[in-house]
């Protein structure tokens, strides 16, 4: 065995997992709530973030932020409901920064609707925001990925937000639209993780329960939905976004080369017990 089993530095195989000095990130829906923290995580760890989102003003505001903080950072326009504009979102990243080696995928939506209720325009929107974007953003940023992998730079990686809810319906809510689009992105994360694994890319997600956001307010100040959310979960708290930014940042990092296909389902024991 001693000719196949390597010797390890591991003074300096280890001091660079979680370095993202050099790197490049394009972070949309990135001056959202988790976006935000997500974008604040990388940039600390040394990436060159590209913050987007539909509002352009929200995502230059973010980026002034972080760059005053001694960071890299610029904000670009992107809506989600355009596949073109998508496109020419990362392709404007991707030359202002000279390339793309991380995509953080932070958009989503919920249109809550009782079954025997669902419309078919919020039901088409929630898919084409939640699943339909996320397709496409994978697949701009694949291309600027694959081809700086063809120049010799690779090590790319996808990030998506998902949900607990990719896993677990739920009870007595009007969950359709969520739930189906976010199982659909688990399924499409498996596919591109077995199409760009040959170039070196490796693609995974993300899945928090409640997280201590603006987008949760309505959860937690209502004293009731509050305490079933909390007793559901085995750790008895809802999740900070630093919670969420630490899975990110593995999976974002060198730490995390040989991880893909996955998810990590940040949820406080949720799925372990149901």
């Amino acid at each position: 065995m001693d000719d196949i089993t390597p010797r390890i530095d591991f003074e300096a195989e280890l001091s660079g997992l979680f370095d993202l000095k050099g790197e490049t990130a394009f972070v949309s829906g990135g001056y959202g709530g988790l976006g935000e923290a997500i974008a604040w995580g990388l940039a600390q760890r040394g990436a060159r973030v590209a913050v987007a989102g539909r509002s352009v003003g929200k995502a230059q505001a973010l980026a002034e932020t972080i760059e005053a903080a001694g960071h890299e950072a610029i904000g670009l326009a992107m809506d989600a409901h355009d596949v073109a504009d998508i496109r020419r979102s990362i392709e404007q990243a991707a030359e202002q920064l000279d390339g793309i080696d991380i995509l953080v995928n932070c958009v989503g939506i919920q249109r809550e609707e009782p079954l025997l209720d669902v419309s078919e325009a919020a039901y088409d929107e929630v898919i084409a925001i939640n699943l339909k974007a996320a397709m496409f953003q994978a697949q701009a940023a694949a291309r600027v990925q694959v081809a700086s992998a063809a120049e010799g730079r690779r090590g790319a990686k996808q990030v998506h937000l998902l949900s607990v809810r990719a896993q677990l319906g739920l009870r007595e809510r009007g969950y359709s639209a969520y739930c189906s689009s976010k199982g659909g992105l688990v399924m499409l994360i498996r596919q591109h993780a077995l199409e760009l694994a040959p170039h070196g890319i490796t693609v995974n997600g993300v899945a928090p329960t409640v997280v201590r956001t603006e987008m949760a307010r309505h959860w937690l100040e209502n004293p009731a939905t509050r305490a079933q959310i909390t007793e559901r979960i085995p750790l008895g708290r809802v999740a900070d976004p630093r919670d969420v930014v630490g899975a990110a940042l593995f999976l974002c990092s060198p730490a995390s080369d040989f991880v893909t296909g996955q998810v990590i389902y940040v949820d406080g024991g949720i799925t372990a017990s149901q």
